[in-house]
């Protein structure tokens, strides 16, 4: 057998492919991988040397050579009226992210972080007030999905989807997105599909294209919560950088690639973005995308500025009488700590 390293490799971190390619490497049976990829992600097994159909040789170089790491759960809010589930995390350097698993007719959908904070700074959200400490690693992305998985089947219960809306903006971390996408996606891992999967941004253009060139299967969706330029901007940072003429015109070229509808998130805002006139200006905008509008009923996170609009049944009526799909997304974890970054943000 090789020598070997003193730096064990978290197994959570690495792609099938690098998976297989390492396991080669150690002088152990290709098949291996797959069975050991099997046995962690799909059986939820987290050690080695209970993994009976692989010999007791390549049992030591794997715990030689791997570390199977885990989250440390912090907290556990859940709402006992739609079952949703808020878990706060800390991780192996003392910071603290969230995670969320929802309830909906399809199934179980977690709703996962990508950074440890976030720079992008929007106004209205509780994620964006205590700002980007660090990227999250591929492993510690993974690991939520794993933990929520691993918290349902133990329910008797099943993860069917994912979407990458909590703590961070997914593109501001694209390698280890990349590799996570990777891992969540690969049917001898977590076995998530691609269209169980949703990737949100706030809109950074540069990002967009890559991001369907090498996932074309999965979701896009857009944080957008304005019609123009004006407002996104007062709200939006990001909109300086990338306004929304150029967003829009990223986004054709990435239909282009994929040809896939894209998600637009609209959070409703009180006299701010709710006027008949918002909505029609919204229509205009996405005229030259296949769009799929969602509008988002605001979470209170004490923030004085916003209040949850009173008109989002008049404005999903005009958005639904013109071409563009309409919903309203259902509110979820009223009972307690709900937006995104909350639970931190009080913890912190």
């Amino acid at each position: 057998m090789p020598s070997t390293k003193t730096n064990k490799v978290s197994f959570f971190s690495l792609p099938f492919d690098e998976f297989e390619k390492k396991v080669i490497d150690l002088n152990l049976k290709k098949f291996n991988a797959k069975q050991i990829y099997q046995w962690i992600y799909q059986k939820h097994v987290l050690d080695f040397s209970k993994m009976t159909n692989i010999a007791k040789e390549s049992l030591v170089v794997l715990n030689e050579n791997f570390k199977i790491n885990n989250l440390k759960t912090k907290d556990i809010l859940i709402d006992q009226k739609d079952e949703t589930t808020k878990f706060l995390y800390e991780l192996d350097d003392g910071n603290i992210i969230e995670s969320v698993i929802m309830k909906f007719d399809y199934g179980y959908s977690v709703c996962i972080s990508t950074q440890v904070g976030c720079n992008m700074g929007c106004k209205f959200c509780a994620s964006g007030k205590l700002k980007k400490i660090r990227n999250l690693s591929a492993d510690e992305i993974v690991l939520q999905v794993f933990q929520a998985s691993k918290y349902l089947k133990e329910k008797n219960k099943n993860l069917t989807n994912v979407v990458v809306m909590g703590i961070g903006e997914p593109l501001d971390n694209f390698n280890n997105l990349e590799k996570s996408l990777k891992i969540i996606n690969n049917h001898n891992g977590l076995g998530i599909g691609s269209r169980h999967i949703t990737v949100s941004t706030c809109g950074l253009v540069n990002k967009i294209c890559e991001f369907g060139k090498k996932f074309p299967q999965i979701n896009l969706a857009i944080s957008l919560h304005a019609p123009n330029d004006e407002k996104r901007s007062k709200i939006m940072p990001i909109n300086k950088a990338f306004n929304l003429s150029r967003l829009i015109n990223e986004l054709i070229k990435y239909q282009k690639i994929t040809n896939r509808r894209v998600s637009f998130e609209y959070i409703l805002f009180d006299q701010f973005n709710d006027s008949d006139q918002d909505a029609k200006e919204l229509i205009n905008l996405l005229k030259k995308v296949k769009s799929y509008v969602n509008l988002i009923k605001y979470n209170d996170t004490k923030n004085k500025l916003f209040q949850r609009s009173k008109r989002i049944k008049r404005f999903f009526e005009i958005i639904n009488a013109s071409n563009i799909t309409c919903t309203i997304r259902l509110e979820r974890g009223t009972n307690i700590i709900a937006a995104c970054g909350q639970l931190r943000s009080n913890k912190l």
